[in-house]
């Protein structure tokens, strides 16, 4: 009954039967080797965009860093989301891998950005001339930070205000799959067709081993989406087993079918939730996430059976009141079953 995060989930198989079928004799290193080509040219194929930009990384974090990196410059600023990964669980990294740039953080309503306090920033940001940080990019996350998802409506936008302020578009998207699988989308139709320039597509939070892939649909970007990879530590020399992790995930709707599962055990998982008297949702869930506010005693019971997830805050104690609200998360992965989260649901009852 492990509901902590997505990352706890174990790789599906038949990720791990590729890595397996790419361990066999020898590859030319550094992403020179057909396998690469071949996964490289599938993700191309998924977002429609054959002349992309596409590079495989070992983290989300190198990921969305590397992206912006690429769209911004070091004086520049990013516009997200206050809860946005990249300011609250990134250790500054997006500001290392873009040489000083900083984060412009917005107000957010159910996780997503409020377009208002958008344009008071970008209004901030010009009255500051040469003495402020320069308006650079905006930073969406699709699945948010709070399980909810954007519509397509309200990420293009947010993405027509940046154009017209001259700003790129980025999406953290280490959630990609469960916003298409919630959305009923294509990835074309949730980035470049809508405004997005660079995107963050995971696989590592839904059945991979650990692989991200960097996508610019700009192609005179891919010369310095190559020497930030390089330079920022993420060229992997043995590429093939990232490549081989990427393939199978992006080749016969395996990304999707993982996410449209983690969805569903998510949609049962809220369920019981409502069902618990006490209990309170934050944010109706859409993705693989659940926010909400139990009882402390049921925690208690859940945690003594042997469950697992996250409270808030993290050193909240489970001894008190029984009827305490505590906040969780609870995260649903591909491999989730209704028996396991029927167990929780009895556990948190005391049934």
């Amino acid at each position: 009954m492990n509901f902590a995060s997505d990352n706890a989930g174990p790789a599906h198989p038949r990720v791990m039967e590729a890595l397996a079928r790419a361990n066999e004799g020898y590859a030319m290193p550094y992403g020179n080797d057909p396998l690469s080509a071949r996964a490289v040219a599938a993700v191309r194929d998924l977002f429609e965009a054959p002349e992309a930009e596409v590079a495989f990384v070992a983290t989300g974090t190198a990921a969305n860093s590397i992206a912006l990196a690429c769209l911004v410059k070091p004086w520049d600023t990013v516009y997200c989301s206050r809860i946005a990964h990249i300011e609250e669980d990134e250790c500054n990294a997006p500001e290392f891998y873009m040489g000083g740039a900083k984060l412009t953080l917005l107000e957010e309503v159910g996780g997503r950005i409020v377009p208002d306090a958008f344009a008071r920033a970008l209004a901030a940001t010009r009255n500051r001339g040469v003495h402020g940080a320069q308006a650079g990019a905006l930073s969406v996350t699709q699945v948010t930070e709070a399980g909810t998802v954007y519509t397509l409506g309200q990420i293009a936008d947010l993405a027509d205000m940046a154009k017209a302020a001259g700003l790129p578009v980025h999406l953290d998207g280490a959630r990609f799959a469960n916003a298409c699988a919630a959305l009923g989308c294509t990835p074309a139709e949730m980035t470049w067709r809508i405004g997005v320039d660079a995107v963050s597509f995971g696989g590592t939070k839904n059945g991979c081993l650990g692989v991200e892939a960097v996508v610019i649909f700009d192609p005179a970007l891919g010369r310095e989406l190559a020497l930030r990879r390089k330079r920022g530590g993420h060229l992997w020399s043995k590429m093939r087993y990232l490549s081989a992790q990427m393939l199978a995930y992006a080749e016969d709707g395996l990304w999707l079918e993982m996410a449209a599962s983690a969805n569903a055990a998510c949609a049962r998982l809220a369920e019981a939730v409502r069902a618990l008297p006490g209990a309170r949702i934050h944010h109706e869930p859409q993705g693989n996430m659940i926010f909400a506010d139990l009882p402390r005693a049921a925690h208690r019971r859940a945690m003594a059976a042997g469950a697992r997830y996250y409270l808030f805050p993290g050193d909240t104690p489970l001894e008190g009141p029984d009827d305490t609200p505590v906040r969780c998360r609870l995260v649903c992965d591909w491999s989730k079953t209704a028996d396991e989260i029927d167990r929780l649901a009895a556990a948190w009852a005391g049934a």
